[in-house]
């Protein structure tokens, strides 16, 4: 690690540290179980990525980086709000002990700035006043994340026979559960779930676009 530059070496350092995420679960991220695995001291790790929280910030800034390219690609602004989206989720899938991050600490890095500054331009395309467009950034980035994390925490599980059960079980203390049973004994489609709800977002934006 000797040779490395600061920059090189600070995303070594990260790198590291979102393996060891992904192997061992983020309880086992700590100073000194990355310095055994980048091979250094914990005191080395110090001078670049400071302390336990600004190493999970740069866990944040190093997952933000990887969603850069679908924030670049070209095409038309629901193409590329499209593009981010479907890349967010796919990111939760590669490091799902990590991702939660995103919901929980701030992201205020060059990276995160290009990211919301894509999804700005995006919005800005379809029409959307200036005015409306943080908001509907948010809007578009909490569906992304929501999602996301209740697919990877098992929020958003297949079809549970146990639910159906007890819903019967209810009889009409849950008379929605009981006009909805067929539906809900359904596997759910998460893919094609994920796509509508895009769907529906994208009718939002252009319902505040402005004509052009």
């Amino acid at each position: 690690m000797a040779e490395l530059g600061v920059e090189a070496r600070r995303r070594e350092i990260l790198t590291a540290a979102l393996a060891l995420a992904d192997e061992r679960g983020l309880d086992a991220l700590s100073m000194r179980a990355v310095a055994a695995r980048v091979g250094v001291t914990p005191m080395a790790l110090y001078p670049y990525v400071g302390n336990k929280d600004a190493l999970l910030d740069g866990l944040v800034d190093l997952l933000l980086a990887e969603l850069l390219p679908a924030a670049a690609a070209p095409g038309a602004w629901d193409v590329r709000l499209r593009a981010i989206a479907h890349a967010g989720r796919a990111l939760a899938h590669r490091h799902p002990a990590v991702y939660p991050l995103l919901l929980s600490r701030p992201a205020i890095t060059p990276d995160a700035v290009r990211l919301v500054d894509a999804l700005y331009g995006a919005l800005l395309t379809a029409g959307v006043p200036p005015a409306q467009v943080p908001r509907l950034e948010r809007l578009v980035s909490t569906y992304v994340l929501g999602y996301a994390v209740g697919e990877i925490t098992g929020r958003f599980a297949p079809a549970d026979p146990r639910r159906h059960a007890r819903a019967e079980a209810a009889g009409s203390a849950a008379p929605s559960h009981q006009e909805l049973s067929g539906v809900l004994a359904q596997p759910p489609d998460w893919d094609a779930e994920f796509a509508a709800g895009l769907d529906d977002l994208l009718h939002v934006i252009l319902n505040h676009a402005q004509p052009s």
